[in-house]
């Protein structure tokens, strides 16, 4: 699918939140803005990193290939959000695939003008650091998920997050539009689509949630979120 190069926008980002109104929207200047249909890929794994985005509307997943092949979804970044930032400090490759899930609208800043706004205003490298230390964080706790939780705990504690992510009031209950396929649900998870799908079909019998294509419906968040804390059995 192709992208589509429209008009650059001004943004609202964690990215933003330490320079003075007048030099944040003189940075939203050097971004352009892209519109991406649903399957586009940004960027793959190993590529070389030329910018950095932020997610304007719509869902991106960043996903990562074992060495046999098997996809791992990593994060999953909503509005507001920037991602493809650490390749541009390290100048390594790409270390993960960005892929659309829902049709976005990003924003993109080249290397270059990245580098030269850095070197004007050192804010810019500070807060880009705290964004990086956050995905950081970020990554360990699901590492650290995924090492001690069981697959029930893992579920509930993903629920939990989209929750927190793309989570909107409705009648007493929380709807969670993921966009996700059940395969990059599971993905997420880090477990077979056969075992999220009993899990999820276990929490919809309960009464905890309600199941719609690429969307949950959060129906009583707490013992979601007891389950999320349990840790495996040993």
């Amino acid at each position: 699918m192709s992208i589509t190069l429209t008009a650059p926008s001004p943004l609202a980002t964690a990215l933003f939140e330490s320079l003075d109104p007048v030099a944040a929207e003189a940075l939203a200047a050097e971004f352009e803005t892209v519109t991406a249909g649903r399957r586009t890929v940004l960027f793959r794994e190993s590529e070389n990193g030329d910018s950095l985005y932020v997610l304007l509307s719509g869902k991106v997943k960043l996903s990562r290939r074992s060495s046999d092949g098997r996809e791992g979804l990593l994060a999953l970044i909503g509005p507001g959000q920037p991602f493809g930032e650490v390749e541009l400090l390290d100048g390594g490759p790409r270390t993960t695939t960005a892929t659309v899930v829902a049709d976005a609208r990003l924003a993109r800043l080249s290397k270059t003008a990245l580098y030269r706004w850095m070197g004007q205003h050192p804010e810019v490298a500070e807060q880009l650091l705290r964004v990086v230390a956050r995905r950081i964080r970020g990554n360990r706790a699901t590492v650290h998920d995924r090492l001690f939780s069981d697959v029930p705990g893992r579920v509930a504690g993903q629920l939990i997050q989209l929750a927190h992510q793309f989570g909107v009031a409705e009648d007493g209950a929380t709807r969670v539009v993921h966009d996700l396929t059940q395969t990059e649900l599971a993905q997420f998870v880090g477990a077979s689509r056969e075992s999220v799908n009993k899990v999820l079909a276990q929490y919809a019998s309960r009464g905890w949630v309600r199941l719609e294509n690429k969307c949950i419906v959060i129906l009583d968040d707490a013992p979601l979120a007891l389950r999320a804390q349990h840790k495996r059995r040993r």
